[in-house]
C-alpha cells in the first residue's frame, strides 16, 4: 500500500494541533511547562531547563531489536555501559527483556540478567542507571543492586512497579504503550495520536501519583513505535510539544527505530543519521532525555544542539580570538 494512500495514514480529528502550553524561545526551540524543572536522581542533578540528558542503551538479551545479542555476555554488557559513559552517557538504561512479543521470562531470570550489570557500572560510575522492567521484583533487584530509575514500557500494566519506585523514592520512566507485556497488539488506530498519547500519559502520570510516586519523580516516554505505525510516530516526532506540554520531562526513545527505517528504506546498521535527525526534532520539541544507541555520535549532536541554544559555552575558543584574522576551516 502506499504511504501516499488515504488508508495508510492515521485518522485525525481535525483539532488539536495548535501550539502546546509552555513558549518557544529566542532560538524556536519549544519551552515546555515542566512541572519540576530541576531533578535530582541518584548522585546527579539535572536541569532540563538547560540540559538534555543522554540515556545509552545496554541490552542483555540474546535477541535485541538492535544489536541481535552483542551485550548478552555479562562482561560485554558491563564494557558497553563503561565505554558509554566514556563517550558521554549521562545515564544508562539496562534491560534484559525485548519490548517485542516472545514468551514470558521469570523474574529471577530477568534480575539474573540485569542485577551484575547494574552493581558493577555502579561500583565504578555514578552515572544515572535505569532498569527497563514491568517486573516488580526485577525493579526492587535492580534498585537494590544501584539503579535509581525504573524504566516501564507497559504503562504501568502492574501497578506494584510504581508502588516499588515509591518505596524506593527513586524516578520512574511511564511510557505510552497499549498492549499488554510482550504481547501482539493489532493494527494500531489513533484520531489524533499526539493528543490521545498526551491524555494516557497525564491520566497514568496520576495514577502513578496515587500509588505514591511524587510528582518530581515522573519522567514521561511518548512510546515511538510502540503499538504505533511509521506514520503515528512521525506525526508524534512533529507535535512532540503537546505531549511535554504534559508538564513532565520527555524521553523520547528514537534511536534505529522501525520508523526511521521505513521513513529513510534503511537497515538497522544505516539509521544513525536518521536517528539525529529525529531526536534533534525532540529536543527542539521539548525532550529532555535521549534514549540512543550511538553514544558518541548522540553525545556530539547533543551538546551542539544545547550551544546553539544558547545553553552551554563552547569547550574552547581560540577562531578569530586573536589580533589577526584566520582562515576558516572547512572551506
Amino acid at each position: 500500500m502506499s504511504l501516499n494512500s488515504t488508508a495508510s495514514r492515521p485518522e485525525r480529528s481535525g483539532n488539536g494541533t495548535g501550539p502546546a502550553p509552555g513558549g518557544l524561545d529566542t532560538a524556536g526551540a519549544y519551552q515546555p511547562p515542566l512541572l519540576h524543572p530541576v531533578h535530582h536522581i541518584g548522585a546527579r542533578t539535572l536541569d532540563f531547563r538547560r540540559r538534555v540528558a543522554l540515556m545509552a542503551i545496554i541490552n542483555r538479551t540474546p535477541d535485541s531489536f538492535y544489536d541481535g545479542g552483542a551485550t548478552f555476555a555479562l562482561d560485554a554488557a558491563v564494557e558497553a555501559a563503561r565505554q558509554a559513559v566514556h563517550d558521554g552517557a549521562d545515564w544508562v538504561d539496562i534491560g534484559g527483556v525485548p519490548f517485542a512479543p516472545g514468551p514470558a521470562l521469570g523474574a529471577e531470570q530477568e534480575a539474573a540478567r540485569v542485577v551484575p550489570v547494574i552493581a558493577a557500572v555502579r561500583e565504578s560510575s555514578d552515572v544515572i542507571i535505569s532498569a527497563d522492567t514491568f517486573l516488580p521484583a526485577v525493579a526492587e533487584a535492580a534498585i537494590e543492586a544501584g539503579a535509581t530509575v525504573i524504566n516501564d514500557t507497559t504503562g504501568l500494566h502492574n501497578p506494584d512497579l510504581a508502588r516499588v519506585a515509591a518505596r524506593a523514592g527513586v524516578h520512574l520512566v511511564i511510557t505510552h504503550s497499549l498492549a499488554a507485556p510482550r504481547a501482539v497488539y493489532p493494527r494500531p488506530q489513533y484520531g489524533d495520536v499526539a493528543s490521545e498519547v498526551a491524555e494516557f500519559l497525564r491520566r497514568r502520570s496520576g495514577y502513578a501519583q496515587e500509588l505514591g510516586v511524587p510528582p518530581e519523580k515522573i519522567i514521561i516516554d511518548p512510546g515511538h513505535d510502540l503499538n504505533k505505525n511509521t506514520l503515528h510516530s512521525l506525526e508524534l516526532t512533529r507535535r512532540l510539544s503537546q505531549v511535554a506540554a504534559v508538564g513532565y520531562p520527555v524521553l523520547a526513545a528514537v534511536s534505529n527505530k522501525d520508523f526511521i527505517g521505513e521513513t529513510l528504506d534503511a537497515p538497522k546498521a544505516a539509521r544513525v543519521e536518521g536517528s539525529l535527525a529525529a531526536g534533534i526534532v525532540s529536543i527542539m520539541n521539548g525532550a529532555r532525555i535521549l534514549r540512543m544507541h550511538n553514544v558518541g555520535a548522540a553525545s556530539s549532536a547533543i551538546r551542539m544542539t544545547e550551544a546553539i541554544l544558547g545553553w552551554r559555552d563552547p569547550a574552547y575558543l581560540r577562531h578569530n580570538m586573536g589580533e589577526a584574522n584566520e582562515p576558516a576551516s572547512g572551506l
